[in-house]
């Protein structure tokens, strides 16, 4: 509880507020926006800095996350992140990215249309030059945060705490969606559909990289993806 209340709990709760303050709003909720990767300073370099700090922070959740589960006496091998197979987990990388991401699009798409979800913007930096590696660096941070925290740290806290499998993987399924519940029904229901096919991957075959790798390339897609492709598309809102 306390690991969760200072990493992706909190988010959650904040997600629920976020999410409730949009449905009060006289705006239809199709109709609101929120960004993922947005100014945090006016000054080019000083937003930069800060940008960089938001990647720091999720760097050190997750390796919250792995450093307790080292002082609990469980090697970080124990829950997949070692060297010992990186052809496979890249493949099982691409494979999952292509499984939760293509669907996923479309589900927000069609959640979006119906009016049951805002209008996602991945992001709304400044086009200068530290951008994309920005970008790309928050989703590897993004995706080691959240699998490291939701998979590797809480499902074998959970197993320890004698919860079964199934009730382990639903709470993180769960757990997920609410924290990006400030994107909608959409951003909700998509993100409980990830937690259980990606927790049900891990308590298989306990390789945690794959699982990073496949969040990982979801992210690049719809950051850098967006970033480039907003305004030149008309399906994208």
């Amino acid at each position: 509880m306390v690991v969760l209340t200072v990493t992706l709990g909190l988010s959650a709760l904040r997600s629920a507020l976020s999410l409730l303050d949009a449905l009060l709003a006289p705006v239809p909720l199709n109709q609101q926006t929120v960004a993922l990767n947005a100014p945090g300073a006016q000054a080019d370099l000083v937003d930069l800095a800060v940008q960089l700090v938001r990647v720091l922070q999720l760097v050190g959740w997750g390796a919250l996350g792995a450093y307790l589960l080292v002082r609990g006496g469980i090697a970080l091998r124990a829950v997949g992140l070692d060297r010992t197979r990186p052809g496979r987990d890249a493949a099982g990388a691409a494979g999952l990215a292509a499984l939760i991401g293509v669907p996923g699009l479309g589900l927000y798409l069609v959640a979006q249309a119906i009016g049951v979800s805002v209008t996602v913007q991945p992001s709304v930096l400044d086009d200068t030059w530290w951008r994309t590696p920005v970008l790309l660096a928050s989703a590897a941070a993004n995706s080691w945060a959240e699998e490291v925290v939701m998979v590797g740290y809480l499902l074998t806290r959970l197993h320890q705490l004698g919860w079964s499998q199934n009730r382990a993987l639903l709470a993180q399924a769960l757990l997920r969606g609410a924290y990006h519940l400030y994107q909608g029904l959409g951003g909700f229901v998509g993100n409980v559909v990830m937690g259980l096919v990606f927790g049900r991957v891990w308590q298989r075959t306990n390789r945690l990289w794959a699982l990073v790798g496949a969040h990982a390339l979801i992210d690049v897609v719809a950051f850098v993806g967006y970033a480039l492709l907003a305004g030149a598309v008309s399906w994208l809102p």
